[in-house]
């Protein structure tokens, strides 16, 4: 390949490649935030909870699933790794997640109304309760 023609066939690799300013932060793509939080609140009440417990293989296969999906979005690798590991992401999800336990009427300061919340969840198989089980 010539020079000329080295120069515009990596202009068009770069062209087809995902630009990471046309794409919002994977914080704003709510179907992998919102799947996301589920698996935070899940994770907070087996934690918490002696008589719940994960659904460990239905919960990496959903965390699997989001990151194709973030993948075939055009997100790469270190995006998605700073998205789940990042302190700032991890605490906006702390927060989202007390949100909507206590959308749901628990407080999720309290030990007890947290397993409750939890167990709620389980019997109506919302997205947090299918990941969880009770004992």
């Amino acid at each position: 390949m010539t020079g000329g023609r080295a120069v515009l066939g990596a202009l068009a690799l770069l062209a087809a490649q995902p630009v990471a300013a046309d794409r919002p932060p994977l914080s704003e793509v709510r179907e992998i935030d919102g799947a996301l939080l589920a698996v935070a609140i899940a994770n907070e009440v087996r934690q918490r909870c002696d008589d719940i417990e994960p659904r460990m293989i239905r919960a990496l296969g959903t965390l699997n699933r989001l990151k194709a999906k973030a993948r075939a979005l055009g997100y790469g690798e270190d995006e998605i790794e700073d998205y789940v590991t990042s302190e700032a992401e991890k605490a906006r999800m702390r927060r989202l997640g007390e949100v909507y336990v206590r959308q749901q009427g628990a407080d999720p300061a309290v030990t007890a109304e947290l397993c409750a919340f939890g167990r709620a969840e389980i019997a109506s198989s919302t997205a947090v309760g299918r990941l969880l089980r009770e004992k």
